[in-house]
C-alpha cells in the first residue's frame, strides 16, 4: 500500500541531506505504472503539499496505457499546480511511428494546456524505439507546451543529435542513465532525473559543480565511484525493489516493499550493497 505519512520526512531528507530540490513523482522508481489512478493522485497531492516552499519543481508522471486515464491524471496534475507533467510511451499496444506517438502525447498534453510537458523516453522498458531526434521534428507545432525529454536510454548519438538540433535552447534534455550522466553532460544535457539521486544526490551535485568549473578530473572521480557501486549491485541483480532497499538503509526512511510482480530485495543483497557503499571513499572525504 502507499504510505503517505513518510513523504514529509522524505522531502526534508532530500533537501537537507542530498541537496535535491526537484522531484519526479510516480515514475519508474516510484512504481507509478503499478499504482491505481487514485493512488497516483494521492501521491502527487502529498508531494505537492509537503514540497510547498521546500522544493523548486515537482514534475508528475501521468503516462498510462489508457489514454483517458492519462488525460485524467494530466488534468489532476494541472489542478494541483504541478511544475510539469511527463508521459511514457504506451507499451502494450505500441505506437509504430512518430506520428502515432505524437498523437497520443498531444491528446494528453492538451488536457493541461498551461503545464510544461515532457516526453519520458525509456525504450529498455517500453520497447518503443522511436528515436527522439526523429520525434522532435514538428512536435512543438503539435504540442505547444512541449518542454523537453527525460531521456533514459544509452543511445548518446540520439541524445547528441537532439541537443545539436536544439541550438536555440528552447528545450530541456534531462538524462536518466545515472552511470553515464557525465557523458551526457559533456554533449550538452541540461540535468538529470534518476533513482540514485535519492541517496547519492549530494555526490552527484558535487560532480555537477566540478563539471561546471570545469574540473573534469574531479567530475570523473565522482562518476567512476557512482559507476563502481552500480556495477557491483547490477551484478547482484538491481532493480526498483533493490533501489528501495538501498534508499531505506542510507536514509533511514522505510521505503517499504515493492508491489507484485516485483519482490523484496534479499537480506544478502542488502548486506553486500551496504558494505560496498560504505567502502567507497569519495573525493570530499565522506
Amino acid at each position: 500500500q502507499i504510505n503517505l505519512s513518510v513523504i514529509r520526512q522524505y522531502v526534508d531528507y532530500l533537501v537537507s541531506e542530498q541537496n535535491v530540490k526537484n522531484v519526479f513523482v510516480n515514475g519508474t522508481t516510484g512504481e507509478g505504472l503499478s499504482l491505481s489512478i487514485q493512488e497516483r493522485k494521492q501521491l502527487a497531492e502529498e508531494w505537492m503539499c509537503q514540497g510547498k516552499d521546500k522544493l523548486d519543481h515537482v514534475i508528475v508522471h501521468v503516462g498510462a496505457l489508457s489514454l483517458p486515464e492519462s488525460q485524467e491524471l494530466a488534468r489532476h496534475a494541472a489542478a494541483i499546480g504541478a511544475s510539469g507533467i511527463a508521459v511514457i510511451a504506451p507499451f502494450f499496444f505500441k505506437p509504430s511511428n512518430k506520428d502515432e506517438l505524437i498523437a497520443f502525447l498531444q491528446k494528453v498534453a492538451s488536457e493541461a494546456p498551461a503545464v510544461p510537458f515532457y516526453y519520458y523516453h525509456i525504450p529498455p522498458l517500453t520497447g518503443v524505439k522511436i528515436r527522439v531526434e526523429e520525434l522532435l521534428d514538428g512536435i512543438k507545432e503539435r504540442i505547444p507546451t512541449f518542454q523537453g525529454v527525460k531521456f533514459s536510454d544509452k543511445d548518446l548519438l540520439d541524445l547528441a543529435q537532439c541537443i545539436h538540433k536544439n541550438e536555440r535552447k528552447q528545450l530541456v534534455f534531462l538524462y536518466g542513465v545515472d552511470e553515464q550522466l557525465l557523458s551526457a553532460l559533456a554533449i550538452g544535457a541540461d540535468g538529470a532525473v534518476g533513482s540514485t539521486y535519492n541517496y547519492l544526490g549530494r555526490k552527484t551535485n558535487l560532480m555537477l559543480q566540478a563539471f561546471a568549473k570545469p574540473d573534469l578530473a574531479l567530475a570523473r572521480k565522482y562518476q567512476f565511484l557512482t559507476g563502481e557501486f552500480l556495477n557491483f549491485v547490477i551484478k547482484l541483480g538491481f532493480g526498483v525493489a533493490q533501489t528501495k532497499a538501498v534508499m531505506t538503509f542510507v536514509s533511514g526512511i522505510p521505503m517499504g516493499p515493492p508491489r507484485l510482480p516485483l519482490v523484496n530485495a534479499s537480506e544478502e543483497f542488502i548486506i553486500k550493497a551496504k558494505a560496498k557503499l560504505d567502502s567507497i571513499v569519495w573525493p570530499d572525504g565522506n
